[in-house]
């Protein structure tokens, strides 16, 4: 029966959460997230300088395409999965005993032969259209480009110690392929490969 029915009043039963931390254990709460941000923002660092690195442009051996002061994003593993190509811009160790590293662009690839006559380079016989060089090159030469190693050339032709002064970069020799300008901001660009393939048949 209804008339039999009688409410309860509801009372909160529930008690405060104790949650055991003192002052001291949030300060050491504190202490281990601050860790474990800085060992992680280290484990980021060290994978993007596997991967990566950033190189200062230091002479005049690649104007107009770089001038000295821009800083450049160097893809470390592009050749690690892939194969260098005609007209990629790429860092290598200078040859000899200098710790320097250079960087120049490719022009010849492994077995081609390279000529270099009347202000043209020629690859296999088939001109290079070069439109990004200063000038054209004032001095000649032949060259065949043995395997694992590659022709470079600096888009300042005539300003840059290079593959017609003291011959090939090896492949193990490179340290990556130059993806973007990032510094100075007002100078951020990506560095394409032009196509000059389009001249060999």
């Amino acid at each position: 029966m209804l008339e039999d029915y009688q409410s309860k009043p509801i009372t909160d039963d529930t008690q405060p959460i104790k949650t055991g931390r003192s002052k001291r254990s949030g300060c050491l709460g504190f202490f281990i997230d601050t860790v474990e941000t800085v060992l992680l923002a280290l484990l980021l660092f060290l994978a993007i300088n596997a991967l990566s690195a950033r190189v200062r442009v230091e002479n005049i051996s690649m104007k107009p395409t770089l001038t000295p002061g821009e800083f450049l994003l160097i893809n470390r593993v592009a050749y690690k999965i892939g194969k260098p190509s005609l007209g990629d811009i790429i860092v290598f160790h200078a040859p000899g005993e200098s710790e320097d590293d250079y960087i120049k662009r490719i022009v010849g690839l492994p077995g081609d032969e390279v000529v270099i006559t009347d202000g043209m380079v020629y690859v296999n016989n088939n001109p290079l259209y070069e439109p990004y060089i200063a000038e054209p090159p004032n001095y000649t030469g032949e060259w065949v480009v043995p395997p694992n190693a590659y022709f470079v050339l600096g888009d300042n032709r005539n300003n840059s110690s290079d593959s017609h002064m003291w011959g090939f970069v090896p492949h193990d020799d490179i340290v990556g392929r130059a993806l973007l300008i990032y510094w100075p901001l007002s100078e951020i660009t990506l560095l394409r490969t032009p196509d000059l393939v389009q001249a060999l048949n």
